[in-house]
Formats: structure tokens, sequence, C-alpha cells
């Protein structure tokens, strides 16, 4: 899951043979596994030191190509980014509230490939004078689409939608327009004076070398009428007719 948390913690003893100075101790959290190129990484880490040395913190970013092949494999690995520290001194403590390591540009993590691999770490590390250093690897995946979480992300789909929704109910009126008659859009004036709204075809035959576009007549026709509840033509009242049923 590139969503969950990563924590490990470690401890080390650090001297020489039988003379021993004090642990070291390593505490390092991630917010989430999984990041895009561009991003920073917050790091959360707790580094404790009781041994008589001054050590150093620091962090960086691994890569690990594996090559299949034949039977055979090859694997590569060398560090992209890196971020250091604070010393700290003997019986001194220091705590990383959200460090960031900036991810460079990187290809994307291969996973499910027969014959290339490509993997990302995190290694939280603390460099100790003379002895071995102290190192927790935190699993990394790097990918191609920047994460901003699930609920906010269901949330701002869901306010898209509904001022969608709102500028779609406010577009409709609450009743349809009843569509206006084409007697109403166009007069007998307006129709005799530009011609009919579908002409007929010209004739091709003694038309031929006459280009398509030259054939085709503007319709210079009026918008229809905005609709009103009152009747702009009204029947007259001589021209009822009485309607009787015989039975």
């Amino acid at each position: 899951m590139s969503e969950s948390p990563v924590l490990k913690t470690q401890e080390k003893m650090v001297g020489c043979w039988f003379f021993t100075s004090g642990p070291v101790s390593l505490s390092a959290k991630i917010e989430r596994k999984g990041y895009c190129n561009g991003e920073a990484i917050p790091i959360y880490a707790e580094i404790e030191n009781c041994s008589s040395r001054l050590v150093v913190p620091k962090a960086a970013i691994f890569q690990t190509q594996t090559y299949m092949a034949s039977g055979k494999t090859k694997t590569v690995r060398h560090m992209v980014a890196n971020v250091r520290g604070n010393h700290i001194a003997s019986g001194s403590t220091d705590t990383w509230n959200g460090k960031m390591l900036k991810i460079p540009p990187l290809p994307p993590s291969i996973l499910d490939c027969c014959i290339i691999r490509v993997e990302y770490s995190l290694a939280v590390y603390i460099h100790i004078p003379g002895a071995k250093k102290l190192m927790l690897e935190l699993p990394l995946v790097i990918g191609t689409v920047p994460y901003h979480g699930f609920a906010s992300r269901n949330c701002s789909m869901a306010s898209q939608f509904s001022v969608d929704m709102s500028w779609w109910a406010l577009a409709l009126p609450e009743q349809p327009e009843a569509p206006p008659d084409y007697t109403d859009v166009v007069s007998e004036e307006e129709v005799s004076r530009h011609g009919a709204p579908y002409p007929r075809p010209p004739s091709w035959e003694g038309e031929a070398r006459c280009p398509a576009f030259a054939c085709i007549q503007d319709f210079r026709l009026q918008p229809p009428p905005l609709y009103s509840e009152v009747d702009p033509h009204p029947s007259r009242v001589g021209e009822a007719q009485p309607v009787s049923f015989i039975l």
C-alpha cells in the first residue's frame, strides 16, 4: 500500500571488542510509501546518542536496478539524492520533524517485469566514526501521478460535481418553453424577399465549372421571438363558430 506510513527502529552498541562506549538508537518514519518526481519526502526521525563519539545523521534515496536474462542476475545500486543533519554530541538527542528530501527526476518504479526491476528505498542512517554506520531502509515507490489523498480527492470531485450541477440547474428553466411556430419566426414578406429557406439545388450540367461554395446561400433569418403567456395573434371573435352535436 503506497498510502500507508512506514516506521522502523534500530539500536546499535558502539565500541571495539570489549570496550563499549554506549548505544546509539535510531527511529525513522515517513508518512507514506508512494511519491512522484518533484515531491519532497518529509522524514521524521529520533536519534539518541549515548556513546562517547560525535555522530552525524543522514538520509538518502537509493535506486536499485536488477537485470535478469538467461538465468543470470545483475544488480546495480547507487545514490540519487541525500540530505544531512547536524552533529549530535555524546549524551544528546536530535529530532527530525519533517526534514525534507526532494526527489530528483527519476524513472518510475518497475516491480512487475520479468527482465528488469527498478526499486527505490529511503535510507536513514547515522555516521559513527570508527564504527559501522547504523542504517534503516524504508521502501519507496516512485510513481507518475501525484497523491492528494483519497478523501480530499473525493471531496474535490464531489464539490466540482455539485458546482456543475448547480450551474446546470440555474441554466435550465423550471418549465420548458414552447417552441415557436415557423410562421412566427419568418414572415411571408421575408421569405419572398430572401428566397425560399430550402432552395432548389442548381443544375450541375450547365454549372459544372462553378465551385460548390458559390451555390450556398446565406439564410438571413431572424431569431425566434421571446415566449410569452399572452397570445400575440389572438383569434377574432367573429371567426369563432359554434359547434353543435346531434344526438
